[in-house]
């Protein structure tokens, strides 16, 4: 799978990902702006969608799913400037993932297909992010912000996944699931960055996740990458026409099984598929010296055998010692040497 730094996008070079916060280098003074909208089967909704994006933009990249509707040609019709990329996988996280990887815009905005994000708010966004922001989410609970759509369970799920998120990393959001974002692209890598040492195959799902727990992944990796994150009030309208793939039990867990996953607790854990191979270091660090091989049985009874010679002669001698009499031992004995008795306790010259 290509990764969002593998693309010269931005002035950057292919290869080399940009540092999140290169501030110095974004374009402050006429921004481009990328609107991703990830499509299945919204032909009527986009009819409505498209025709309420602002003037100005860079470009509209549409993202489709393999809609089985006249999806493409309607966005086609609207928009003959707009950018079509087809999904390699499946799930809105993928969906985004492809979208802002293909953008070269410097500002990346996600913008929902079913008409429940007001595109019309789009130069807020661009606004927070000129005034000095990394990442501006959407807020339905901030201040100004609200929402048509909404349930009571989802609102209350919304609120305790919020109050979790916060609480790790100390964060201070009061929308965590609401789909309406942008940011700049130079950001890109720091949100796209998977767990750092948990880490999946990153050819096995996508970096954002594959369902509905991508603006999760999008708000924790924002604050795990310390960016400047300012809420943007929005109003959530109705979907226009079709029903809603997000189911709020299922998709809830997922958005708890992200949050757990993200979490410094478990992705600081050690996973033999983060491991470095076994031969990666080899020649990094200095040979330690080789273990001395066990001996032998033959080996341990004749070292057995010499140690049982020297106690005997060492016993030998000390008998020859105490045969000399206690003569030896007399106080003023004449012949006594004196470097015997002249010697000092500590064997460092003789006593004053």
């Amino acid at each position: 799978m290509q990764h969002a730094w593998e693309i010269s996008n931005n002035c950057h070079d292919p290869g080399c990902p940009p540092m999140h916060g290169d501030r110095a280098r974004r374009n402050l003074k006429s921004p481009r702006v990328s609107v991703v909208i990830p499509t299945l089967n919204e032909a009527r909704n986009l009819s409505v969608v498209l025709p309420r994006l602002p003037d100005g933009l860079f470009e509209v990249v549409v993202v489709d799913g393999g809609s089985t509707d006249d999806t493409v040609e309607v966005a086609r019709r609207l928009r003959p400037d707009m950018r079509l990329v087809e999904q390699t996988g499946r799930g809105k996280g993928n969906a985004l993932y492809i979208g802002l990887v293909a953008a070269r815009g410097d500002i990346l905005v996600t913008l929902d297909a079913d008409g429940s994000a007001d595109p019309a708010e789009i130069p807020r966004f661009v606004a927070a992010l000129v005034a000095g922001a990394d990442v501006a989410k959407g807020s339905r609970f901030a201040q100004g912000g609200g929402s048509a759509d909404i349930t009571r369970p989802r609102k209350i799920g919304n609120r305790v996944l919020c109050t979790l998120v916060n609480s790790i990393y100390g964060t201070c959001y009061t929308d965590l699931c609401y789909g309406y974002n942008a940011f700049w692209a130079d950001c890109l890598p720091a949100l796209c960055t998977p767990r750092p040492l948990y880490a999946a195959d990153p050819a096995a799902e996508s970096p954002l996740g594959e369902g509905f727990e991508v603006e999760t992944v999008l708000n924790v990796r924002a604050a795990k990458g310390a960016l400047r994150v300012w809420e943007v009030p929005s109003y959530e309208l109705r979907r226009i026409h079709g029903q809603s793939n997000l189911h709020a039990i299922r998709d809830g867990l997922r958005v708890v099984r992200t949050i757990w996953g993200e979490s410094p607790v478990f992705s600081a854990r050690y996973s033999p598929e983060a491991a470095a191979p076994a031969d990666a270091v080899a020649g990094a660090l200095p040979c330690s010296p080789a273990a001395p091989a066990a001996p032998s049985v033959g080996t341990a009874v004749g070292t057995a055998v010499e140690v049982r010679d020297e106690v005997v002669q060492l016993t030998r001698a000390e008998d020859a010692a105490t045969d000399l009499g206690p003569g030896l031992l007399e106080p003023g004995a004449a012949d006594v040497p004196s470097a015997v008795i002249g010697r000092a306790s500590n064997g460092h010259g003789p006593k004053a």
